[in-house]
C-alpha cells in the first residue's frame, strides 16, 4: 500500500498500536525485574524500530536512554551483521563507545521476523521479500531494544565506579554478543555473566526480565503486521516519520535564528580535584539546530568522559523539549538536529577512556538551555539544581551474607521561567519519568535509616518567579558498609536568569556532627553503625528581579514552608 493511500484512521490505529506495544514491554519489565533501580526508579529505555533501524515508538523511561538506544542499536546490528540475526535471537551490548552509556547500562536488542510461510514456493517468496535478511527465516520487519541499569558486572569496585582511569576497570565488556540464539539461551554467556558478578541472581534476573519484555514486544509487532499487512504497516511508518519531520522542521523555523554559547564546570573527574570546563555553542539557522561542544575540555583521566552516542542523546532531550514536546517521538522528530564534538574530547570519548560516572550529560543538558536562554529567554528555564544528586550504599546483608548495592537519585528544585515558579523537589528534568527509590525500599534493602526527609526552606533561588526548592535528607547507618555519593556540581551554584538569584549548590556532608565532618562531592566513604550523612540538594535558579515578586505569592511561600519569614523580609521586602 502506497504511503499516500493510507487513511488517517489507519495511521492513528497502527501508530497507537506500536506505542502500546512499547508500553506492554515496559509493564513486563517492571513486573519481572529483580533490581529496584529498574522496577522502582524506572532506570531503563524501551524502543521499537522498523527494519531500517528507524525509531517508530517508545515507552516512558529515562529520556537519555531512549535517545541512546538509536545509536547503540545501529552499532550493534553493524557489528553482528544482519545476515547473522535470526528469529529468537537476543543480543547484549555494553561496550560504552557503541552503547552510548557506561558498562552497567546493558542494552539488549532483538530482530523481529514474520514466521516463514509453509511450502517451498512461499518460503522462497518470503526470502526474496526480506532482501536476503534472515537466510530464509521469514521476513525481517523490525527491531526491539531495551536498556536497563544492572547493579554489578565485574567492575573493579562494587556498586558504582567513581575513579576508574580506563574502560577495563569498569566491568566485563560485551560488544554485541548473543545471549539467546534462535530462541535458546546461550549457556556459556549466561555463566560468564554469573561468574563475573558479585550479585549474579539479581543481574541474571534482570537479564531474563529484559528478554521477557522483548518477547512481549515481538508478539505484538508480529500481530500488527499479520492483522494489517506489512505493506500497510510500512506505509503508516513512512507517514508517521514524514509527519514528525515536517513538524520538527516547522518548529525549528519558528525559533529565533542565531548562535549562542555558554560555559559551565564539573567539580572534578574523580581522580584529580581539577574542575573541568564544558562549553557549548547552539546555532539555529537554515532549517537546522546544531549543538557544538567545541572548546570543552579534552578527555580527562577519570570516568566523566561521555561517549558520543550519549552526547547525541543529551542533545535530543533538549531539542525535543524545545521543538515538539507534546508529540509521540519517532525518528522524524530529530531530522533537523546536528551534534558535533571533537573525537577524544570530554563529549566524544574514545577507547580506552573511562566513562562510568556519566553525570556530565546531566550538567550538559542544562548547559544547552543556558545557551538557548540568550536567544529565546521566554522558552528557557533557569538552572534546575545543576545536577542529579545520586547516592548508594554497598554492604553485606548480615542475615543472608550476600552483598547489596541499592541507589537513589535525589530530587532538586527546577528553575523558574519567565512566567511561572519552578517546581520542586522533583526529579531532575533530564530524567523524565524516572522516579526516586522509596525510603521503605532503601531501609529494607540496605543499612540506611532515614531520620529526616524534608523540603529545604529558602533553597530555591529568589526572583520575580522563584526556583523550586531542594531536599534535605539525614541518614543514620545501622550497619557497616560504603556510602557512595555521586554528584558533579557542588562547587558552583545553579545559574539564574534575568536578575534572579542563584541558590546554594548541592551539598553532601559526611560524618555530620562529629570532628570528622566534611563536605564531599563524588566520594566512596566507609561507614559503620552510628555514622551519619546529610544530603542537601540544590533548588532551581530564580527568574527576574525578586523585588517584583507578588507580595501575596511571598506570603503563600512562607505559609507553605518554601521561604522563611526572614528571607521574605530581607530578599523580597515583604514583612509578615
Amino acid at each position: 500500500m502506497a504511503e499516500s493511500t493510507v487513511d488517517g484512521a489507519t495511521v492513528e490505529v497502527i501508530g497507537s498500536y506500536l506505542t502500546s506495544a512499547a508500553e506492554e514491554m515496559r509493564v513486563t519489565l517492571v513486573r519481572t525485574a529483580f533490581n529496584p533501580v529498574i522496577y522502582e526508579v524506572h532506570d531503563f529505555g524501551i524502543s521499537v524500530y522498523d527494519r531500517h533501524l528507524r525509531l517508530v515508538a517508545e515507552s516512558t523511561g529515562l529520556s537519555r536512554f531512549l535517545g541512546a538506544n538509536d545509536y547503540s542499536l545501529a552499532k550493534g546490528v553493524a557489528y553482528v551483521g544482519r545476515e547473522n540475526l535470526h528469529p529468537g535471537d537476543v543480543v547484549l551490548l555494553n561496550y560504552p563507545y557503541w552503547n552510548a552509556a557506561h558498562t552497567y547500562d546493558a542494552t539488549l536488542f532483538a530482530p523481529v521476523f514474520l514466521p516463514a510461510p509453509a511450502g517451498p514456493a512461499a518460503a522462497a517468496a518470503a526470502a526474496a521479500a526480506a532482501d536476503g535478511d534472515g537466510d530464509g527465516d521469514g521476513e525481517l520487519v523490525g527491531f526491539l531494544c531495551i536498556r536497563a541499569h544492572w547493579m554489578d558486572l565485574g567492575a573493579k569496585d562494587p556498586g558504582y565506579v567513581l575513579d576508574s582511569t580506563d574502560m577495563h576497570q569498569e566491568g566485563v565488556i560485551f560488544p554485541g554478543t548473543k545471549v539467546v540464539s534462535r530462541g535458546e539461551p546461550v549457556r556459556e554467556i549466561h555463566e560468564l555473566i554469573r561468574f563475573n558478578s558479585r550479585m549474579p541472581d539479581a543481574v541474571l534476573g534482570d537479564l531474563h526480565a529484559q528478554i521477557a519484555a522483548l518477547r512481549t514486544g515481538e508478539r505484538r509487532l508480529v500481530e500488527v503486521h499479520r492483522r494489517h499487512g506489512t505493506a500497510t504497516v510500512d506505509a503508516v511508518v513512512e507517514r508517521l516519520i514524514a509527519t514528525a519531520a515536517d513538524s520538527a522542521a516547522e518548529a525549528v523555523a519558528a525559533l529565533p535564528q542565531g548562535t549562542w554559547s555558554a560555559e559551565d564546570w564539573l567539580d572534578d573527574d574523580g581522580v584529580t580535584s581539577d574542575p573541568i570546563l564544558m562549553r557549548v555553542t547552539v546555532t539555529v539557522a537554515d532549517g537546522t539546530f546544531t549543538v557544538d561542544f567545541a572548546g570543552s575540555s579534552p578527555a580527562v583521566p577519570g570516568p566523566v568522559n561521555l561517549p558520543f552516542g550519549a552526547t547525541i542523546a543529551t542533545c535530543r532531550v533538549a531539542f525535543k523539549a524545545i521543538t515538539t514536546p507534546t508529540e509521540q517521538t519517532n525518528a522524524g522528530h530529530f531530522a533537523p538536529l546536528r551534534v558535533r564534538a571533537e573525537p577524544g574530547s570530554l563529549f566524544h570519548a574514545e577507547y580506552p577512556a573511562a566513562t562510568f560516572t556519566q553525570w556530565t550529560g546531566t550538567v550538559a543538558l542544562e548547559l544547552i538551555y543556558k545557551a538557548l536562554a540568550q536567544g529565546m529567554p521566554e522558552r528557557s528555564p533557569a538552572s534546575s539544581g545543576g545536577d542529579v544528586p545520586g547516592f548508594m550504599m554497598v554492604g553485606v546483608d548480615p542475615e543472608t551474607g550476600r552483598i547489596f548495592a541499592v541507589s537513589n537519585n535525589d530530587p532538586v528544585g527546577w528553575g523558574a521561567t519567565a512566567d511561572h515558579d519552578g517546581i520542586g523537589p522533583a526529579n531532575h528534568l533530564c530524567q523524565t519519568q524516572a522516579r526516586n527509590t522509596p525510603v521503605e525500599v532503601l531501609e529494607a534493602k540496605t543499612g540506611m535509616f532515614f531520620e529526616r526527609v524534608e523540603i529545604r526552606v529558602d533553597s530555591g533561588g529568589a526572583g520575580r518567579f522563584r526556583g523550586g526548592c531542594g531536599l534535605r535528607r539525614d541518614i543514620r547507618f545501622v550497619s557497616s558498609g560504603e556510602f557512595l555519593s555521586v554528584i558533579k556540581k557542588t562547587r558552583s551554584a545553579p545559574w539564574a536568569l534575568a536578575g534572579g538569584l542563584s541558590p546554594e549548590p548541592n551539598q553532601v556532608v559526611v560524618f555530620a556532627g562529629t570532628g570528622r565532618e566534611a563536605r564531599v562531592s563524588t566520594c566512596r566513604t566507609g561507614v559503620v553503625a552510628g555514622d551519619r550523612v546529610s544530603l542537601l540538594t540544590a533548588g532551581g535558579g530564580g527568574h527576574g528581579d525578586p523585588g517584583l515578586r507578588d507580595p501575596e505569592a511571598v506570603r503563600r511561600d512562607v505559609a507553605e514552608g518554601y521561604v522563611s519569614a526572614q528571607a521574605a523580609r530581607d530578599i523580597y521586602g515583604v514583612i509578615l
